[in-house]
């Protein structure tokens, strides 16, 4: 039997990648530039080394097997770990890291998160930044997981993660909120969770990969229109598709200008502590990237700023 070692490579599991996402051998084969005869083979050669089928022939349709989805899995994860660890040794050898990704919570102020990244840039160093937007307990699961070396936006629970720094950025304020012309904005007040319930929440969906996630706010048979961010939240609440509590730091502007209405609950307001957190070890053997956005981090007025500074829409 052939050594599954010599064909499980990181050209190998990028192939697999690859085939996974584009759907079929062919398609693949044309993003890789490789004729699909070749493409084909080289599975061959990893299912006969694990002896194992990685991808289901019946349909025209790349269909991975369980044991391919297990691999695929595996693969991605021993991918991540190998630029880690190039990304370790490049910090090593000049005190830089390669890459250094950022997971910001969409609760953050994104042109702020962009005066810093340009800030960064100036510097011309030989860092790449990469930047992933995460919601709710996704931020912290981004910087657990490996992928991501800063969370900017984690919630309270990350004071207490395991291998992690944290520090406070500040305390958001929700306030549940509605457009004039939604059916909530003249109710009598205090609303009643049966009043709520009633009328479509907007909730933001949990980027978390692992679990069922957070949730906030959602009544049981409440009609709920889900959306991938609190921009896109607050933009849904501004049409007076639902209700929902919303960060009075983002709502203000909205709210001064009559186009959102803020409703007293029987819940009352709900006040969250956001914080920004960071894995390794003493400061003194952080990269240089990181030891440059925490310092920019130790600033009350950036802090504040990540938290208020939300344009208008």
């Amino acid at each position: 039997m052939q050594n599954a070692r010599d064909f499980l490579t990181p050209d190998a599991l990028s192939m697999l990648q690859a085939i996974a996402k584009a759907g079929s051998f062919a398609a693949a084969a044309r993003e890789m530039g490789m004729v699909p005869s070749a493409l084909t083979y080289r599975v061959r050669q990893m299912e006969d080394a694990l002896d194992v089928l990685l991808f289901d022939r019946s349909s025209r349709q790349a269909r991975l097997t369980e044991a391919g989805s297990e691999l695929l899995r595996e693969g991605t994860r021993l991918l991540t770990e190998i630029d880690a660890v190039a990304n370790r040794v490049k910090r090593v050898a000049t005190g830089w890291e390669s890459q250094f990704t950022i997971a910001v919570d969409t609760i953050i102020s994104r042109s702020t998160v962009m005066e810093l990244c340009d800030a960064f840039y100036q510097l011309a160093p030989p860092t790449r930044i990469r930047l992933r937007d995460e919601t709710l307990s996704g931020t912290l699961e981004a910087l657990t997981s490996g992928q991501a070396d800063l969370a900017i936006g984690a919630g309270p629970d990350s004071a207490t993660a395991a291998d992690l720094h944290s520090k406070p950025l500040g305390n958001v304020t929700f306030v549940y909120a509605v457009a004039p012309h939604h059916p909530l904005a003249h109710a009598p007040e205090p609303l009643s969770d049966a009043v709520i319930q009633k009328h479509r929440a907007v909730a933001v969906a949990d980027s978390v990969q692992r679990g069922g996630g957070q949730t906030f706010g959602l009544l049981a048979g409440q009609d709920v229109f889900t959306v991938a961010s609190m921009q896109a939240k607050l933009d849904a609440q501004l049409r007076g598709m639902g209700g929902g509590n919303l960060p009075l730091c983002m709502a203000n502007a909205f709210i001064d200008t009559g186009r959102l209405v803020v409703k007293k609950t029987e819940r009352g307001q709900r006040q969250v502590s956001v914080h920004y957190a960071w894995r390794g070890g003493k400061s003194n053997t952080s990269g240089r990237a990181l030891q440059w956005w925490l310092q920019q981090l130790e600033s009350p007025a950036t802090r504040a700023a990540l938290l208020e500074n939300h344009r208008s829409m």
